[in-house]
């Protein structure tokens, strides 16, 4: 009787542990896959933050501004102007 009540407890016990090890392998993978989704996702990310980058570079440089500022609001430079110095 007592061999057997022991025989059982450790089969218990063999089979929770088995159990525990599929479900910790299980989290394992479900984990692993949600990292390789962000690493691609940063990696998107990093890219197109480096197109934006370029992009506000081209539009911001100086002889595109002037550009603009000639063709769409029609603005110039102007001919007559003083320059005043701020007194020390």
């Amino acid at each position: 009787m007592r061999r057997t009540l022991g025989s059982a407890v450790i089969a218990i016990l063999i089979a929770t542990t088995a159990i525990a090890v599929a479900v910790s392998k299980h989290r394992s993978r479900a984990l692993l896959d949600a990292q390789q989704e962000l690493s691609w996702e940063r990696d998107r990310l990093k890219t197109e933050w480096a197109q934006l980058q370029l992009e506000e570079a081209a539009l911001a440089a100086h002889g595109r501004v002037e550009r603009v500022a000639r063709e769409r609001l029609d603005m110039q430079e102007p001919h007559d102007f003083v320059a005043v110095e701020e007194a020390p």
